[in-house]
């Protein structure tokens, strides 16, 4: 006998179990809290998932990966990726007070998981690193091309933009107000000419 018809698309179930992850972090998030969120019972979840919450999680994770590469393909196509980055950096401000409050969740992840979990900590890690090798690179290409005025290496470049986006998703929960934040990261941009 077969049983209910599998209704249930992964993508669809990472996405919405991403936002409450992204809302509540991994450690407060419950079985209850997934099944809720996305509509599918504890036996689809698992069915689905044999690792559980922790692969579903992973899975979240990997989905900003996705987005990173979709981002570095919109660098490699641009005239002047450069623009591209900071205009990235600066969309930051615009978001709503809810986005402003949930912060990062690969940001958030690294937080949350160190001294708890290695493993979804270091799969946080990777993401950012993995942001800051494209930024490095960009940012060495356009310094070779005369595109940037900056002669600080692209590496500690690279490194810098980690360290402003991770001190921006400190900063909008504190300040989650567009303006203030907008100076805050076009100040920070600077360094960037």
């Amino acid at each position: 006998m077969k049983g209910r018809p599998n209704i249930f698309k992964d993508n669809e179930i990472i996405l919405k179990a991403q936002e409450i992850f992204w809302k509540k972090g991994y450690s407060a998030t419950s079985l209850f809290d997934l099944s809720k969120a996305t509509g599918a019972g504890a036996g689809t979840l698992y069915n689905k998932f044999k690792g559980g919450k922790k692969e579903l999680f992973k899975k979240s994770l990997q989905q900003r990966k996705e987005d990173l590469n979709k981002f570095k393909v919109k660098l490699e196509n641009s005239d002047n990726p450069i623009i591209l980055i900071k205009e990235f950096f600066i969309s930051v401000a615009t978001e709503s007070r809810e986005h402003h409050l949930r912060g990062c969740i690969v940001a958030n992840t690294i937080v949350e998981m160190t001294f708890v979990d290695d493993d979804l900590e270091n799969e946080a890690i990777e993401i950012l690193k993995e942001t800051e090798k494209l930024y490095t690179k960009t940012i060495l290409k356009e310094q070779k091309k005369g595109n940037l005025k900056s002669e600080i290496p692209a590496g500690v470049l690279g490194k810098y933009l980690i360290t402003v986006w991770c001190g921006i998703n400190s900063l909008r929960r504190i300040y989650p107000e567009k303006e203030i934040l907008r100076i805050q990261i076009e100040l920070q941009l600077k360094i960037i000419n």
